[in-house]
C-alpha cells in the first residue's frame, strides 16, 4: 500500500495479533519511519525499546491488566458508543480491547515509545508521538497490525521498572506489533462539522465531508 490518503484513514488500532514473528527488517523500516517524525528542536531525545522478551512482556501485562480491571474496563461497560460508531460496533471494540488486556504480552514486538528527559513538561510529547503515528502508518503500510495504549502509565512507575527503564527515561507509550488476525478498514470517526469551528470558537463551519 502507497497511496497516503488510504493508508490515513485506513490506520485503526489492531488489537488481535498473530503470535507470528515478525522479521526484524520490518520492525527496522518502522523505526526509521518513527525516526523521520518532526519533534522539537530536531533535539531526537526519543528513545525506542523493541521487546521481544517473553519474560519482560509478562511482567508488564501484570500492571497493564490491572488497569484494565481497575478503569478501563468499567469505563467501557459505562460509556455510550462515540461518534461515528454504533452500539454493536464499540461492543466489538469493547471485546478487542479485553482480547488485547489477555493477550498483550504475546504480541511478538513491543516498542516502547520514550523520550529521555529527566523533568517532563506538557508539550514534552509533542517530540514523540508524531513518531508514534509515524510508526503506526508505517505499520499499516506493510501488512502489520498495530495500536497505540498508554494503559501501562496508569501504574507507570511498576509498569517501566518492569520494562527496565534507567531514571531520567520515560515512557510514553507502547505500540504492540504483530500480523493482524481480522481485516484492515476504515476508522469510525463522527462528521467534521461536530468539531471544526471557523474563525471563533463554537460558530460551526460546514466544511466538505469528502475530498
Amino acid at each position: 500500500m502507497t497511496d497516503v490518503f488510504e493508508i490515513l484513514h485506513g490506520t485503526r488500532a489492531m488489537r488481535r495479533l498473530k503470535p507470528d514473528p515478525v522479521p526484524d527488517a520490518l520492525i527496522a523500516r518502522i523505526l526509521r519511519a518513527g525516526a523521520s517524525a518532526a519533534n522539537g528542536g530536531n533535539t531526537q531525545r526519543w528513545r525506542f525499546l523493541v521487546v521481544k522478551d517473553q519474560a519482560i512482556k509478562q511482567a508488564v501485562q501484570v500492571w497493564y491488566k490491572r488497569a484494565y480491571d481497575e478503569v478501563i474496563g468499567p469505563r467501557y461497560a459505562g460509556s455510550a458508543p462515540p461518534p461515528g460508531t454504533t452500539a454493536e460496533r464499540y461492543a466489538r471494540q469493547h471485546a478487542a480491547v479485553e482480547y488485547l488486556t489477555e493477550h498483550f504480552h504475546e504480541a511478538p514486538v513491543w516498542i516502547v515509545a520514550c523520550i529521555a528527559e529527566e523533568k517532563p513538561t506538557r508539550w514534552s510529547g509533542a517530540s514523540i508521538y508524531p513518531a508514534v503515528q509515524n510508526m503506526l502508518l508505517a505499520a499499516r503500510a506493510l501488512g502489520l497490525g498495530a495500536t497505540l495504549t498508554t494503559r501501562h502509565l496508569l501504574y507507570e512507575k511498576e509498569a517501566e521498572a518492569a520494562l527496565g527503564l534507567p531514571p531520567g527515561v520515560h515512557s510514553y507509550a507502547i505500540l504492540p506489533i504483530g500480523y493482524p488476525m481480522g481485516r484492515f478498514g476504515p476508522v469510525g470517526r463522527g462528521p467534521l462539522r461536530d468539531i471544526t469551528y471557523l474563525d471563533r470558537w463554537g460558530e460551526n463551519w460546514d466544511i466538505p465531508e469528502e475530498g
